[in-house]
Order: C-alpha cells, then structure tokens, then sequence
C-alpha cells in the first residue's frame, strides 16, 4: 500500500479589510507559478486491520467475495510456482504484491486470475528468477486444461501476454517501486532449530513450514512484522501438534521483539482461515475441523479474560463507527470481470487507477525528505484571498399605488362597459351582458337596449 501526500493546498482563511485598502494587484495567469512538485507517494510497509477494512469499503468490495479471489489468487501463485519449480522467496513476494493490488483496484476492474499471474510475473524479475509472461501463462493453463496442453509459443497467449505486462505497470505503482519484502521462512527455520533438539524439530518443521505458506492467504503478512508471524505459527503449531505447549508457551515475546497481542491476532487469522477454507490449504487436510474450533475457542476465552488483549491489537471503535456512516458496504456486480474467465479482456481495457496521475510521479522513501519538498514548493501553489468591504448607497424605488379611472361611474361594480370594471360574478344572461337582457336580444335582430 501507498500513502499519498496531496500537493493541492487549501485556501488560506481571509482576512476583513476596510474600503480604504487598495485592491489587489492582478495576476497574469499564464505567468508561471513555478516547478511542479508533481506526485509524491511515500511506501509502507505495514498496514493495520481497520486501514485494510477500510480500502476494501472505498473499493466496494463484497467481503465473502474477496475472501474467495484472495485464497484462490494465493493458490494460484503456489500452483504455477511449483510448475516452474521457482523457490518460496518468488511466491512469498508475489503474494504480497498480489495483496497490496487489490486492496488499491476494485475487483470489478481486473480479473484475479489475471492480476495474481501479473503479481508473479513482477516477483520473478524482483528475485532474480525471472521468467516469461508467456512461460506463466502456459503454465497456468496447463495446470487448469491438463488434457489440452499449450507451447508457449501458441498465439493464443499473444494478448493475455500483453495484458499481464500492462498490469506490471499498475503493481509496480501500487507497491510505490518499494521491492522490499519479508521471508518469515529462513527465520522460521532458524528459530525451530534454536528451540527443539534436531529430532523433536523435524515433524515440527514440517507442519510448521507449510502453515507459513498458508499464511499468505490471509492479510497477516502485509500487517505483522517477521517475528510475530514466526512465533504465532510456532506456537499454532504446538497447539496442533501437542507437542512443547509449556516450553513454546513461557517464550519471553519481547526478547522476540513482539507482543502477546500480535501474536494474538496472527493466530486467530490464521485459525479463521482454516475454519472458513478448511480444503484450500496445505495443514487444513492435516488436521480434522473440529481440532481448529476447538483450539479457537481457547484463543478466544483468552482474550475474552485479558482485558489486554483484544481481536486486533490497534483499534479504534469511534474511527469504525464513523467510516460505516461515510463508506456503506456496496457489493460489485454480479458480472464484473472478475467474475467472468481469465483472460477475458484485452490490452484496450486496461484501466489506470482513479488514485494514480497523469503527471509526474516520484516514489521515496524518507517521509521526512517528502515533506520537506512540499514546504519548498508550497509557496508557489499557496492561494491567498482578501475580502474587502465597500459601501454603495442605492435609491430605493417608490412603490406606484394604483389610481382610479377618471371616467365612469364611481363604483365599478356597477359599470356596464365591458372594458372596465369589476364584477365578481355574473352579470346576468347567457352571455353576461347586462342584467338579463342578453337573452332576449338573440330573438330581436341584434336590437339593443341600453
């Protein structure tokens, strides 16, 4: 994820003058105002479970749906990376970007299939095990069509071999060109051996080091640091196993550089996980169902009795409450791209993004350096406004009163000219002339009598 420093300034509040001030000195527009500062986009490594919450409401996301395409997308990098037998640094990085490009694009947007092979496609250039769009994409289709396998050759990987590279541009401006990423596994490894004998340690590590690849089908990764992720899937593990409860248990986290609370909110992630995709993981086919509720809840009656502890360790009700007033839940379409096959769109329906800019974007990494540049350029986009007070006197019209006609009688109700007058109702006759002579002067020849 991103975090964009907005280079728009707001007015400056005015300030009341007297009409003795001179008035303000106009200002040629097309005169230069100075250099553009253009976008400045800051990295970040970690993101909290509200920010994640809160993007995926801006997004509209359905959040039953996005829970599908995010464990599918993961599996779908873990599948094609075994078949190009790339390493677990290239899955792990893939991952993440996958992650953070979803949480910045509307699933409506772009299909998952396609933005978790364009994910993997960035990772192999970032790690070094760099790979063809078309190699992924063979690959992939061949996972999925095993009796009608493809060469990479074939054409018919031409455009979405073009669509996978101009969704590289997208990710590498989601992710703010920051290629850092955090592998929990040599850690993982390292903090096993240090803890267990070498024999107790193998049937631990086993169970162990598949949870960890089951982690990044949750938002775990993108919100916890190495060592928490490490020592929540050590302790998981222990509590399925069985095995080194108490000497897993009585760890001092600080001297691991995390907390109860985090490791917390790791493990309970993870347990959502399983509860909610028992079969779409590597320890969920290990394990029956009834063993993850069942350490769960233990979990959970731990939290409940630590007033220390709680679900997720930063949250904030009042900020939640007010983003379920300004951000409703809108669930996507029904026949979004996302939901339709992959590969579906061509190159020409590659959209940019409502955050990103047509102007120049530059990615740092110092927030300090950030603000600084923006201080520097704030006077040549700072907007002042004066308001000036000015007394005019205006003459004020005299309303006209209607006068009465000069000639006639003096009581218009009585007036028999047709053109003046008032009468309130008719007059009398057919056709209101007179008082009731207007039907007899049908049957005299247009005689009149007055």
């Amino acid at each position: 994820m991103r975090t964009s420093l907005s280079t728009d300034m707001a007015p400056h509040s005015s300030r009341t003058t007297t009409a003795a001030d001179a008035p303000p000195t106009p200002v040629d527009p097309s005169a230069p105002k100075g250099p553009d500062p253009g976008n400045i986009s800051i990295a970040n490594q970690y993101t909290f479970e509200q920010r994640i919450r809160l993007m995926l409401r801006e997004n509209g996301c359905d959040p039953a749906r996005e829970d599908i395409y995010r464990v599918q997308g993961v599996q779908l990098i873990d599948n094609v990376r075994e078949a190009l037998h790339l390493p677990v640094k290239t899955f792990v990085t893939a991952s993440i970007y996958y992650h953070k490009f979803r949480l910045c694009h509307k699933d409506a947007e772009y299909n998952f299939q396609d933005a978790a092979l364009a994910s993997l496609f960035v990772a192999c250039k970032v790690e070094d095990t760099i790979k063809k769009s078309k190699e992924i994409l063979c690959a992939a289709h061949n996972l999925k069509y095993p009796d009608h396998p493809l060469a990479q050759d074939d054409k018919s990987f031409q455009r979405p071999s073009e669509l996978i590279i101009g969704l590289e541009r997208l990710i590498l401006e989601t992710i703010s060109f920051d290629f850092r990423v955090r592998y929990p596994q040599k850690t993982l490894v390292k903090t096993i051996r240090r803890l267990l004998t070498p024999d107790a340690a193998k049937d631990f590590l086993a169970v162990a080091y598949d949870m960890s690849i089951d982690l990044y089908k949750s938002f775990a990764p993108i919100k916890q640091t190495t060592f928490t992720t490490v020592m929540a899937i050590v302790e998981l593990t222990s509590l399925m196993t069985g095995l080194h409860n108490a000497k897993i248990r009585n760890l001092d986290l600080h001297q691991w550089h995390t907390n109860r609370g985090c490791v917390v909110e790791t493990m309970l992630d993870l347990l959502d996980l399983y509860a909610h995709f028992h079969k779409n993981t590597k320890v969920g086919s290990q394990f029956p169902l009834d063993r993850f509720i069942e350490v769960k809840i233990s979990l959970n009656q731990e939290v409940d009795s630590n007033k220390r502890l709680g679900r997720y360790e930063t949250w904030c009700d009042r900020c939640e409450a007010e983003v379920k007033d300004i951000h409703p839940i809108t669930p996507g379409s029904a026949t979004s791209p996302a939901t339709t096959g992959s590969f579906s769109m061509i190159t020409s329906n590659v959209k940019r993004s409502i955050k990103s800019t047509d102007a120049t974007m530059r990615f740092v990494f110092d927030e300090d350096e950030a603000r600084r540049e923006l201080d520097i350029v704030d006077d040549f986009f700072r907007e002042d406004f004066e308001e000036y007070e000015v007394e005019v006197e205006e003459k004020i019209p005299e309303v006209e009163v209607p006068q009465a006609p000069r000639h006639g009688p003096a009581h218009p109700r009585h007036s028999n000219d047709r053109g003046h007058g008032w009468a309130p109702y008719p007059r009398g006759g057919r056709h209101g002339h007179g008082h009731g002579h207007g039907h007899h002067d049908r049957h005299r020849g247009g005689r009149r009598y007055g």
